[in-house]
């Protein structure tokens, strides 16, 4: 029996950037509340009703997870740009989660196991598998891992009064 190809200090990094992307916002959001939290979609509703992303996505979440992604990156030993690569596509990833739910008819900050944590963690270890030198094997057991995380670790931020909701 062979060994899987497994890289566990690439992994780390990636799921610490995960984190940083995703942590980024709910930690701004808690110190600032609504200060400068302007809807990256400003406000445009779609013919069917519904906004394109929501309340929650705004400008604020978006630069502060590219912020962190970045600094973490550099603490990491990873290129910058990367860093901020990363960053934005978590977040374009998050986006098209709430996009989709908006379309499904599901209200902001809705729950959708999977549907909340597989974008935004698969399109920048994907996209970005190769400067983070990711394989196959990697990106499966990372996304699986966030989602673990994220269902373990947010009920206690939410009783930790850090989050609004327990998912």
């Amino acid at each position: 029996m062979t060994a899987l190809p497994v890289c566990l200090y690439c992994m780390t990094q990636a799921v610490a950037l995960l984190i940083a992307a995703n942590g980024a916002p709910v930690l701004v959001n808690k110190i600032l509340g609504k200060r400068w939290a302007w809807p990256v979609d400003n406000k445009l509703k779609l013919r069917d009703g519904h906004r394109l992303f929501g309340n929650t996505k705004t400008w604020r979440g978006l630069c502060s997870a590219i912020l962190t992604t970045t600094l973490i990156a550099i603490l990491s030993g990873i290129e910058p740009l990367t860093g901020a690569l990363f960053g934005a596509l978590a977040m374009a990833g998050d986006m098209l989660a709430s996009f989709i739910k908006r379309r499904m008819g599901r209200v902001e900050s809705s729950r959708a196991r999977g549907l909340d944590t597989v974008p935004e963690s698969l399109l920048p270890i994907w996209l970005l598998k190769e400067p983070l030198a990711l394989s196959l094997i990697d990106i499966m057991l990372i996304v699986a891992l966030f989602f673990l995380i994220e269902e373990l670790i947010s009920p206690v931020l939410y009783r930790l009064h850090i989050r609004k909701r327990p998912y």
